[in-house]
């Protein structure tokens, strides 16, 4: 993983963190649900990006470098096919 799509995902997990520790306090504190569903929509847009920065850098790197070098080229398209079926919940 490059260091900065480290720092990338780093940053992007801890405003979700920061996020559902807002939702927590909301739900503590009655919050209107309508607001908090709004809050739980945002935390899962955040994490989609988080998976898709992850699936970009194994791309890049793992399954480029496997295509490179000719060996385990199937292996790794499978793995990344594997990847985006859990994630899509295909």
């Amino acid at each position: 993983m490059k260091a900065r799509d480290k720092e990338k995902i780093q940053n992007r997990l801890r405003r979700i963190e920061g996020q559902v520790r807002g939702v927590q306090r909301m739900v503590e504190e009655e919050a209107y649900c309508v607001d908090v569903l709004t809050q739980l929509g945002s935390i899962v847009s955040a994490s989609e990006k988080v998976a898709l920065l992850l699936l970009k850098d194994h791309t890049e790197h793992c399954v480029r470098g496997a295509i490179e070098d000719g060996e385990g080229a199937d292996e790794k398209m499978e793995e990344l096919m594997g990847a985006i079926e859990r994630f899509l919940r295909v």
